[in-house]
């Protein structure tokens, strides 16, 4: 199935210890960040993501890719690919990447736009994930 053919997502920053969460949705083009997901070494409670799906019934999704500023893959590159694929293969839905190189820079000049400066409660993971959908999103349209 084409990414034009899908209209909601469910987008991830992957990480070791947490995973950000954003639903987003091609009519606006925008996401909603939603809380982050603890993981055990970048394995996360399959169980909350199916409640996710449940819940948002996204048509796909879209995980950031951590690739080096240079462009180069590392181990969490390699990592944030194979949950990707686990997505996939678990629940049939497209699964698409995007360069998420500095989203959690991003999200960080967010909040602190807003002067918060607690980054961990103030979800920087799913936040990051809202820019990585947003990036995905004006490459594909």
């Amino acid at each position: 199935m084409a990414s034009q053919d899908l209209n909601s997502f469910l987008a991830f920053d992957f990480g070791s210890q947490w995973i950000g969460v954003a639903t987003g949705q091609k009519i606006t083009g925008t996401a909603s960040p939603l809380p982050p997901l603890k993981a055990n070494d970048g394995i996360p409670n399959w169980d909350q993501i199916q409640q996710l799906i449940d819940q948002w019934q996204p048509d796909g999704f879209i995980v950031g890719i951590p690739l080096n500023m240079d462009g180069t893959e590392s181990e969490m590159t390699l990592r944030a690919r194979k949950f990707k694929n686990r997505l996939h293969g678990r629940y049939g839905l497209p699964a698409f990447e995007h360069d998420e190189r500095l989203t959690s820079f991003e999200a960080k000049g967010h909040l602190l736009k807003k002067g918060k400066t607690d980054f961990k409660k103030q979800q920087v993971d799913s936040l990051a994930a809202q820019i990585i959908f947003e990036g995905w999103f004006e490459q594909h349209n």
